[in-house]
Parts: structure tokens; sequence; C-alpha cells
């Protein structure tokens, strides 16, 4: 087999590998019209359990969620956890909250579509992956379900059959990570959003004196991704839900610092804020989606606060991967020099060799979402 043959593009489709195409799926395998896979409250379900080398290439699923004391159960999106395993590995190399992994956060599901992930019409229910996910001899696909009403899974997982994976192959890998109060500097205050306008000598009147403040070292960033090994980050989504009367309310003061290999301060990857890592710019109140970024979720003006409330946003790095030999820590200040104490929550997606580290026990807690109401 010709291993610079693997991939699937307009460029190549014509190449006829030696390649079996294969699904698992959640069709009734009596004949009938049950298409879906019941899970019960806090029960687990073994999805796909693939034998021998191979390829994923698409992932497809939507939910049914039942009843819980007697109304719809609440944030089944992310009371659903995805996990996957590659070649018997105990521990998953995949774990998110289902909304989460398929590229937005909070339990909700919104039209949208990128390079590697969409939400599709109704209301964005249908959930489609494309990042490829290689295994050389096994892969075990799990749902578990951590609410208190019993879900439906309808399921498709399209992958490769082939003889064997390039030397070089990486393993896909995403996490969810989450502080639910992120550590910042600046009190609350009532009343107007930026104090001290104008008092700081050698800066322009607009400037507010908490920036002032300097980060060099990036100790007390937000983490969207520590890893060791060999690899490459190729994204993430971002969730942030503004909460608190603070002195800034915009979160997009926030750096992005991305240290490779155990680098010190500053790291070879330095950027100038949240929304320019997101490749926006000047405090977006605009939902859009592209390709490789986007912002799926803009709550609007809360309280008097143009940003207060739930945003999400992702960047993918397809065409710009960022490489490392030995590690990686992807982090972003919350706020400017970590000012702002908001609800932070994220999910990482890389490509690195086993084994990875072990990633934290994700519990209930990390995963149910902040009210809507009142900060």
């Amino acid at each position: 087999m010709d291993m610079n043959n693997l991939g699937n593009s307009m460029d190549n489709l014509f190449v006829l590998p030696d390649i079996k195409s294969k699904r698992v799926s959640s069709y009734d395998k009596t004949g009938g019209n049950m298409d879906w896979l019941d899970i019960a409250p806090h029960e687990k379900a073994i999805i796909a359990d693939i034998e021998g080398c191979g390829i994923i290439r698409h992932i497809w699923c939507t939910l049914k969620s039942g009843l819980e004391d007697g109304t719809p159960a609440k944030n089944h999106l992310r009371r659903t956890i995805i996990r996957m395993y590659w070649d018997d590995e105990s521990e998953p190399s995949v774990e998110a909250p289902l909304g989460d992994f398929f590229g937005m956060g909070f339990g909700i599901s919104k039209n949208f579509e990128s390079a590697a992930f969409s939400m599709n019409p109704h209301e964005g229910r249908g959930f489609c992956c494309y990042f490829p996910m290689p295994f050389q001899k096994s892969a075990r696909l799990e749902i578990e379900n951590m609410s208190a009403a019993s879900i439906g899974l309808y399921y498709y997982i399209d992958y490769e059959e082939l003889p064997e994976l390039p030397a070089q192959s990486g393993y896909f890998h995403a996490q969810y990570r989450r502080v639910r109060k992120t550590d910042g500097w600046l009190e609350p205050i009532p009343g107007s959003v930026l104090r001290n306008r104008g008092n700081v000598e050698g800066f322009p009147e607009w400037y507010p004196d908490a920036w002032t403040k300097t980060n060099a070292s990036g100790d007390k960033n937000y983490v969207i991704l520590e890893a060791s090994g060999k690899g490459k980050y190729v994204g993430c989504n971002l969730n942030i839900h503004v909460f608190d009367r603070q002195a800034s309310d915009w979160y997009g003061e926030g750096d992005d610092m991305i240290f490779i290999d155990g680098e010190p301060w500053p790291p070879s990857l330095h950027g100038t804020g949240t929304e320019d890592y997101f490749n926006t710019a000047f405090c977006p109140r605009e939902e859009f989606h592209t390709l490789y970024h986007g912002i799926t979720l803009y709550s609007g003006d809360k309280a008097g606060y143009e940003w207060g409330g739930k945003n999400s946003m992702y960047r993918l790095h397809i065409l710009d991967p960022i490489h490392f030999k030995e590690s990686i820590k992807v982090t972003i200040e919350h706020g400017h020099s970590n000012d702002l104490s908001n609800d932070y929550s994220s999910t990482a997606y890389w490509y690195q060799s086993e084994p990875h580290v072990k990633f934290p026990e994700l519990t209930e807690r990390d995963v149910v979402p902040r009210s809507d109401d009142g900060w």
C-alpha cells in the first residue's frame, strides 16, 4: 500500500487504494425502524468495538432525551459523555461532554459548520466530526449517560479497514476542561465597567490603569491543553460564561500563550488577545462560522454588559498545526493579566504518540453549566 495515499481530498479522489469501507451504526438489527440505542440513567454503553487496523473517517450522531421527574431532561448534551480508546488502552484518549466534543459548550446546540465539525438542522441537533482517527489494533467508543433520564442515541461511525498505518502516525486525542470560577484579581464593582480611565501617565486617555499590570509568567492562565509526548495540536473550542460584575467585562484582553517542550516565558507562540487567537478583532458581537474559526454563541447584552452571559468560539489548526516533540501547554489569560473571574470550559484536539498523560476524573459538577440568570 502507498502510505502517501491514505488521505482523502479532491486532489486524490481518483486513487484506488487497498482499503475496505466499514460502518458501525445504531440501525435496528431486526430490520425494523427502532434505529437508536437506549442508554439508561447513569449507565455506560459501548457503541463501537472494532478489531484490526483502520482509520475512523466520520462520526455522526443525534440524541433524543427522556423525561426527568416528568419534564424533559436538562443539559443532556453536557451530561452525555463520549470516550474513545485506541489499541486496547485502559485510559481514554478522548473524553468530553457530547456537545463540547462536537464544537460547542454549555449543553447548547446551534447550526454551524467548520472543516472538522458541524451541528446541523434542525437547531443543530445532528452532530458531525471529520477528524481522522487512526488505530493499529482496535478502537472502542463509549457513551456515558450522567443524567437522571434515559437517552436514545442514533449514530454512524464510518471507518476504513487497512493493512497498516504509516510509521509516524499519531493517535487522535480530545480533552474537556473547566474552571468554574477563574482566580481574577479585580474586585466586582457596580456601575461603570472600566475604572480609572485616563489616570495613567503615558497611556491614552481611554486606557484603564488595570491594564498596566503585567503577566510575565503565564502561571495563572486558563489551561486549554497540557500534554506530554510527540505530537501536534490541531485546535480547540472555548466557552466563557461572564457572570461576575468586574472592572472590565470584556474577556477578550486575555492573551494566548502556547509553551512548547517546556520552554520558559515568553513562549515561542505568544498572542495579543483572546479575540485575536480566534481570528476575530475588536470585541466582536456577531455570531459567524468559517472552515477554521468562528463564534458560535454570543449572548448579547446582559444587565448592561455587552459581553455578559455565555460566549462560545472555536479555532482549528488544520492548515497551521502546532508541533511539539516532548510537551505542550496551551494557555490563555482570563482577562488582561488574568484579572477576571469567569466560568471557562474548553475542549482541545490533538494528535500524539502514546502513552498520554491520564486525564483527571470527569464528574457531573465539571459538566453542568451555570444558570443563565443573574451574575
